[in-house]
């Protein structure tokens, strides 16, 4: 068993990979298409700020994600077959160019490979298992965790909330991109109202950030035990916020100037400021997508303790890892190799590229120019810090494409193109069934053979 669990880890990490590079074009398409970095300087630049969310954010989203199936009710089998399903899909689409997401093949995966499980050993009538003291009856497809309301009015979890997220994420990244165009082509303009509007902006922008801040006390491992303002500038949780004021009160800046800019002198700025967007968006991008592997590892190692009925006590740190239980007050653990080992991997996926993908997110949606490339970036960044902040495992593919849709509604309707469009929809809404139904497949034959 325990040799089985290396494997799912090592698989997991060339999945991780094989996400850096399938998804690379979600960051550096615009960059590369207005030509403000080489293919090249472009990659390198993005796995840069891949790897450095490792500093940014928490483990929410890792957390959902290991949470997508009862890891008390499946067995290391469930999840081997998820990841090569995965795995597969990842690389068609990728073969075929289509930027499908990484994150909803893993979970659709990670969901079939756990609905096989259960009817393979219960089929389809209900059974009984008894947790912590007391019986509950539970039905075959249970075993996933489809809907759970949030706690205390939280944002709720689930498969369910990851599959409307499919349609949310895209529509949230083209509103999003749509209403930041319109306010900078309106801030071009010689007139006193935008400005007065970015100003109200920047204001409301600094005071909402303050109030997200986590202030000293309630840090429960500050990162400089000697100096407390270190200590809450550099808290994960602060750092996102930070940055997204940064990104806020930069574009803000700009916006300010742009009317007084003449059109050479604006274009400088647009594809300096690129760099800016690109760099936020990348950061998101390897903070979600990084995150959803760790679950995987996480739910496997907690599968092994459990399965193998070994004491956590007596296993070496490296293995140290507790799933969070928010009814029981139960913290989650994860060894600081898992997330460090998750970004270095996806990281690396990225600098290889996905040259095929790009030129499908770079000019086959719609043509894009710099000031185009700083909205749909921007506002794909902030779409995944905040449903980073909220827990939910968005597809990174899904959200950038959605904002240069938006970018391009802006000019016409017409400038979309709509038929590129059609077809990444059916992707996306095929991408978790076959999936699962591809995982079904693997776990069925690998429980032959395990």
């Amino acid at each position: 068993m325990f040799t089985l669990l290396i494997v799912i880890i090592v698989l997991a990490l060339i999945f991780d990979y094989i996400n850096g590079f399938h998804d690379a074009a979600n960051a550096i398409a615009t960059v590369v298409a207005t030509k403000v970095l080489s293919p090249t300087q472009a990659v390198i630049w993005a796995a840069f700020f891949n790897f450095l969310a490792y500093w940014v954010f928490g483990l929410g989203v890792a957390n959902t994600v290991a949470k997508t199936a009862d890891s008390s009710q499946i067995n290391l089998t469930v999840i081997l077959a998820g990841v090569v399903a995965a795995i597969i899909w990842n690389l068609i689409t990728w073969w075929q160019g289509i930027p499908s997401s990484s994150s909803h093949t893993l979970i659709g995966g990670f969901a079939g490979a756990a609905i096989a499980h259960a009817i393979a050993t219960h089929g389809f009538s209900d059974y009984t298992i008894i947790e912590d003291g007391v019986e509950h009856t539970k039905h075959w497809y249970n075993i996933v965790s489809w809907y759970k309301a949030g706690k205390d009015g939280g944002m709720p979890s689930g498969v369910v909330i990851i599959i409307a997220f499919i349609v949310l994420a895209p529509l949230l990244g083209a509103l999003m991109s749509y209403l930041i165009s319109i306010w900078l082509l309106n801030a071009s303009k010689k007139t006193i109202m935008p400005k007065v509007f970015t100003v109200i902006l920047m204001l409301a922008s600094i005071v909402f950030v303050y109030t997200q801040m986590i202030p000293i006390e309630e840090i429960s491992e500050p990162r400089f035990e000697s100096s407390v303002f270190w200590s809450v500038v550099f808290e994960s949780h602060n750092i996102k916020w930070f940055l997204v004021a940064f990104i806020i009160l930069s574009i803000s800046t700009f916006a300010l100037v742009f009317s007084s800019l003449n059109l050479h002198k604006a274009d400088a700025v647009l594809r300096k400021m690129q760099l800016l967007s690109s760099a936020a968006f990348s950061l998101g991008h390897g903070g979600n997508d990084s995150q959803k592997v760790m679950g995987i590892i996480a739910a496997a190692v907690a599968v092994y303790i459990s399965k193998s009925g070994v004491d956590i006590n007596t296993l070496p740190d490296w293995l140290q890892v507790v799933l969070p239980d928010d009814e029981k007050g139960i913290r989650g653990v994860m060894p600081e190799w898992i997330p460090l080992a998750c970004y270095t991997a996806i990281a690396i996926g990225t600098l290889s590229g996905g040259w095929k993908i790009v030129k499908t997110m770079g000019s086959k949606i719609t043509k894009v120019t710099s000031f185009e490339g700083v909205a749909a970036e921007t506002a794909g960044a902030l779409t995944l810090y905040f449903t980073e902040h909220f827990k939910v495992p968005v597809s990174t593919t899904h959200t950038i494409t959605g904002s240069i849709i938006g970018v391009g509604l802006t000019k016409r309707v017409s400038a979309v193109r709509w038929g590129v469009t059609v077809s990444l929809l059916w992707a996306w809404v095929l991408t978790i069934p076959v999936s699962g139904l591809l995982a079904a497949l693997c776990y069925y034959i690998l429980n032959m053979f395990i």
